[in-house]
């Protein structure tokens, strides 16, 4: 029998809705269930809940009941395992889902017959030193980025690649991403489209005041520094979840993660159809 991790959003009644749902299904079939603490206080299966840091324990399949957001939190609380998400998509848009509602149990079925693969998304590793002390280091699926505190100003910023001085920014903020984030935040600024079969670190400034404005597509093992200069502080995303407020002084590292996430999928998904049919493109 296996164990079975659900992690829910907490703020559409049809996902909690689906939680009952999987717990009923997977209970039956003598499978051990459990959800982070807060998850299970909103859906109604307090008995059931356990906290963040043991969530992974012997675990077996993370499922993901949300968008993308709620998937992106997923993979953040199994990121130190190789433990295996499936996404059902409970959201508007849903990207990283693999099912919809209606697919579930017959995803869990294929999932318990071995009748799916799993697809590896490279991740980011994500340090930051505020105040003097370095912070504890995050896992980043789509992306990590700096973003201005305060409306109507720009933060300096240095970039070093690989441990060498590269360039200064004046911007709104700057954006590093991963190959599957390259189609997010990334993608709204103009930064560079990357298949999410790469290993790859990508750089984008949201409006520079200077005319060097291009993204970078780097290699894994280049670490990406940036160093909030004097001035204005700017405030730390990680896959859109706030991580700190930087000042003068603070430092942001990425760099290519060796533990990937793990996506569940039944079905084979082409990355340039799916661009494709997004943007609307035709043949010819």
């Amino acid at each position: 029998m296996a164990n079975v991790g659900i992690v829910v959003h907490r703020g559409r009644p049809e996902a909690a809705q689906l939680a009952n749902q999987a717990v009923e299904w997977l209970r039956a079939r003598g499978h051990g269930v459990r959800l982070p603490a807060d998850d299970a206080a909103t859906v109604g299966l307090e008995q059931l809940a356990c906290p963040d840091d043991q969530l992974c324990d012997q675990l077996d399949l993370a499922i993901s009941l949300g968008g993308d957001g709620t998937m992106l939190r997923t993979v953040d609380l199994v990121s130190a395992t190789t433990v295996p998400v499936l996404g059902i998509n409970v959201g508007h848009l849903g990207y990283l889902n693999e099912c919809d509602p209606a697919e579930m149990e017959s995803a869990l079925e294929r999932f318990f017959a071995g009748s799916f693969t799993v697809e590896e998304r490279m991740t980011l590793a994500v340090d930051a030193t505020i105040g003097g002390e370095k912070v504890p280091t995050r896992v980043a699926l789509n992306e990590a980025w700096l973003e201005k505190s305060l409306p109507g100003h720009t933060v300096r910023m240095a970039l070093s690649i690989g441990g060498v001085d590269f360039t200064t920014y004046a911007a709104d903020g700057i954006i590093m991403s991963t190959p599957t984030g390259s189609t997010a935040y990334n993608l709204s600024v103009r930064g560079p489209i990357v298949s999410p079969s790469l290993r790859a670190i990508v750089v984008k400034p949201v409006a520079p005041h200077q005319l060097f404005d291009f993204g970078l597509v780097l290699a894994e093992d280049e670490e990406v520094r940036v160093e909030i200069l004097s001035g204005r502080a700017a405030a730390l995303l990680i896959d859109g979840q706030p991580a700190g407020e930087l000042e003068s002084g603070d430092v942001v590292t990425c760099r290519g993660n060796p533990r990937p996430a793990r996506l569940v999928r039944f079905r084979d998904r082409n990355f340039h159809q799916i661009l494709k049919a997004k943007f609307g493109l035709t043949d010819r």
